[in-house]
């Protein structure tokens, strides 16, 4: 007998069955859904159950499984990639708040968004309104394009160009970094443009949100969406196939005819998946009495000033979900919020907890409050741009109120630098006064009327409590803290550090954070 060879693996039994990996494309992303849910319920293989599907089939079993049965999971086997373009940044902040999301947006630090355009909303036939609104939205982006090129120049001056660095590339590192500082004066009525993947239950959650919400923007793209999912999506390949397809049918017509059927056939990527999407009730509703309930509660108390990010210590739970669903539906900081929670009778706390799931359907998600229980818990007070960046993070709870000029904005030192001040302030004033005046009087001395919330510039603060865990906490102020970052989010992924330093000392090693007052060379980033 031959000595073994050890270094060989051996065979498996004849009666072993072998691994079978395979990726698939080509497929409509309902028909994939409805073949990877076959799994569960039989025994055919992938490109069986693929080649014995077609379209109406796969809309019987989902329309039984999805909405008969509630079998919402298979959902999550429906990939779709979709395009958004020209929202509002308000808009697309309002719509990446997914936590199961995933896409890229233009960027301000990247693109020069002189030429972007803004959103208008109607303002509800009100001349005088509309007349203010485009005014003082024009302006602020004739002063976007001033500071972009009166910042490029300050830097220029500070840093000139190394020998090594060709000019082009010179050039374009120091308008990002203009860019950086100018992008404080787009208001969040600019238009930008995202891609997104998302599976469908995501989207259909996304849709039913966005037609619950209180701008008029944001609940018309939740109809878009929708129709985009069960209407004709748009074939990349339309033009070579038609192409194709005529010089078949030039040789043999029917042949030609077979061929446009299957190549130029209607993809629709989601027609049943999200096809019932609408808004909820339940959101809507809720979200009246809570306002109603944080104006009962907080009174005429005056916004108390708070550091850029406060790490929240323990509550029992119930303090905590009380006050996070307060929070939500004002402009108080978490701690200002909790003294008035933790001072109420345990039956009245009780009372704002049952506020939020007293009209609760029975395919409802809770509401995000609700995620309660983790270990660290940030209100952050932040300028909007920098926001944008921190929102991005999706391993962890985010909680945002709504955008408001109440508590001021951010100047970076640049600006200052650069004589500009002076100049920077008054076009921030000047925006601030042009959204109290078209929101009227309000109950709430804080808050701003949606449509006059698009003329706040992305300068001024927005408060957010961030829910994570301590593995995101390290991620997030590791990230965040790099050189190459912007200012704004480093200062605060910094806080952040310091304040789980502060209070768990032992775990301060950890981080490995870099210095933010250590010089930055502008050309590197």
């Amino acid at each position: 007998m031959a000595p073994s060879d050890s270094s060989k693996t051996p065979a498996p039994p004849a009666d072993s069955p072998t691994v079978n990996v395979f990726a698939v494309h080509g497929v409509e992303p309902e028909i994939q859904a409805y073949a990877m849910a076959k799994y569960s319920r039989s025994a055919l293989s992938m490109k069986e159950s693929l080649r014995e599907l077609s379209e109406q089939r796969a809309e019987q079993f989902l329309n039984t499984f999805y909405f008969q049965y509630g079998h919402r999971s298979i959902a999550d086997l429906a990939h779709l990639a979709m395009a958004v373009e020209r929202l509002s940044l308000l808009a697309a902040i309002v719509l990446v708040d997914e936590s199961r999301w995933d896409g890229q947006e233009r960027s301000t630090r990247y693109q020069n968004f002189r030429k972007s355009g803004f959103y208008t909303p109607d303002h509800g036939g009100d001349g005088e309104a509309a007349e203010l609104y485009r005014n003082t939205a024009a302006f602020l982006f004739a002063e976007y394009e001033a500071f972009s090129q009166l910042m490029f120049e300050h830097l220029a001056g500070l840093t000139p160009r190394p020998e090594d660095m060709k000019a082009d590339a010179y050039e374009r590192t120091l308008k990002a970094r203009a860019f950086d500082l100018s992008r404080y004066l787009l208001p969040l009525a600019t238009n930008t443009s995202l891609g997104q993947i998302v599976n469908a239950r995501t989207l259909e959650s996304q849709i039913s949100r966005l037609l619950s919400h209180t701008h008029a923007e944001v609940r018309n793209l939740g109809t878009l969406l929708r129709t985009a999912a069960t209407q004709n999506a748009y074939n990349v390949n339309h033009e070579a196939y038609g192409g194709l397809v005529e010089e078949i049918r030039a040789l043999n017509k029917d042949l030609g005819d077979r061929a446009e059927r299957l190549l130029l056939k209607e993809v629709r990527v989601a027609p049943t998946l999200v096809k019932y999407a609408e808004a909820s009730q339940y959101a809507m509703t809720t979200r009246n009495e809570l306002r109603q309930a944080a104006m009962d509660l907080m009174g005429n108390l005056a916004v108390a000033p708070s550091q850029p990010v406060e790490l929240i210590s323990e509550d029992p739970l119930e303090t905590e979900v009380a006050t996070t669903l307060i929070y939500q539906n004002c402009h108080y900081s978490y701690a200002q919020i909790r003294d008035q929670v933790a001072a109420l009778p345990e039956k009245r706390c009780q009372e704002i907890i049952d506020l939020g799931l007293r009209h609760r359907g029975p395919h409802d998600e809770l509401l995000r409050p609700y995620s309660a229980g983790q270990s660290f818990r940030f209100d952050i007070l932040m300028d909007i741009g920098g926001f944008r960046d921190m929102h991005r993070h999706r391993r962890c709870i985010q909680i945002e109120q709504d955008f408001t000029t109440a508590h001021g904005y951010e100047m970076p030192p640049e600006i200052a630098a650069a004589g500009a001040a002076t100049r920077y302030a008054a076009a921030m004033e000047r925006a601030a006064t042009a959204a109290k005046k078209l929101s009227g009087t309000t109950d709430d001395p804080q808050a701003i009327a949606p449509d006059a919330q698009y003329l706040i510039p992305l300068a001024f603060r927005t408060r957010a409590l961030f829910k994570m865990d301590l593995a995101e906490a390290l991620y997030i102020a590791e990230l965040r803290t790099t050189p190459a970052g912007h200012y704004s989010y480093r200062k605060v992924a910094y806080c952040m550090y310091e304040e789980v330093a502060k209070k768990h000392p032992g775990l301060a090693r950890y981080f490995r954070v870099k210095d933010i007052t250590e010089p930055v060379d502008l050309l590197k980033r």
